[in-house]
């Protein structure tokens, strides 16, 4: 069986993301694990899929929807905004000073309807704060939220702090005319997933890869590229909290949309 293995999540920069993933594909190699790079369209099938060996997904799905994948731990990511393995969104705007309590009535913009840092967190805030917004635009993705900002398309969202990081270093011309004016709590970072059939040798060897890779200075230049500077192991009881803020913004009569 062709193990397959991607890294979906953070692409802001393409060759920082493929020097990544090839060099995870010839460490495993080393260690008698063959791997075959994958950019997939369907992140949904491509989850599922029996013949994963190494993914990243985000911990709304992964609690909602993958109980299948069995887990293998968290990258750390050197950006504002992070501790450890935990991240969090900034709320973003193109108003300095606005605040959050300034945007009931106004329209919200978010990357997709399985998205914590985009939407759950954002749905949790707003609950907790009385807010309800007049339209929500499903812009796709991260950069094209802050594209929708900045358009005057729409009014506010919640954005990763690692793909606002990674934005500032390689493409800071998209965070023109915008500012961060509040933040969320921090949560579990996007897990790294393999798929149930893969082996507990095989996850011990992903884990020892991976740990590699964050501590041997052969390859700093591969993880300052994307901006990691650790990895952990983590559990599926980690990412509750996630699942906690969806039920929590419900109590507050917000449901999902």
């Amino acid at each position: 069986m062709q193990h397959l293995l991607a890294l979906p999540m953070y692409t802001i920069h393409p060759p920082a993301t493929h020097l990544l993933i090839q060099s995870i594909v010839g460490l495993l190699a080393q260690n008698g694990i063959g791997a075959h790079p994958v950019w997939p369209d369907d992140l949904q099938t491509h989850w599922r899929d029996d013949r994963l060996l190494l993914s990243q997904t985000c911990g709304y799905p992964l609690m909602s929807q993958l109980p299948e994948v069995l887990l293998v731990g968290a990258f750390h990511y050197q950006a504002p905004g992070c501790s450890g393995r935990d991240y969090r969104s900034w709320l973003v705007a193109r108003d300095p000073r606005a605040m959050l309590t300034d945007f009931h009535g106004q329209r919200a913009v978010v990357n997709s309807l399985d998205s914590h840092s985009g939407y759950n967190a954002l749905r949790w805030m707003a609950a907790r704060h009385g807010i309800t917004f007049s339209r929500l635009l499903l812009s796709g993705g991260h950069r094209q939220s802050l594209a929708a900002i900045r358009e005057s398309r729409a009014d506010i969202a919640a954005v990763d702090c690692v793909s606002w990081a990674l934005l500032a270093r390689y493409a800071p011309e998209e965070l023109n005319g915008l500012h961060i004016i509040g933040e969320t709590p921090a949560a579990p970072g996007l897990p790294l997933i393999t798929s149930a059939r893969t082996s507990a040798t095989q996850r011990e060897t992903l884990c020892a890869v991976l740990h590699q890779l964050v501590s041997d200075p052969v390859w700093q230049r591969v993880c300052d590229a994307s901006l990691i500077s650790g990895f952990s192991p983590v559990q599926r009881q980690d990412y509750q909290c996630v699942l906690t803020w969806e039920q929590q913004a419900a109590v507050q009569g917000v449901p999902r949309l």
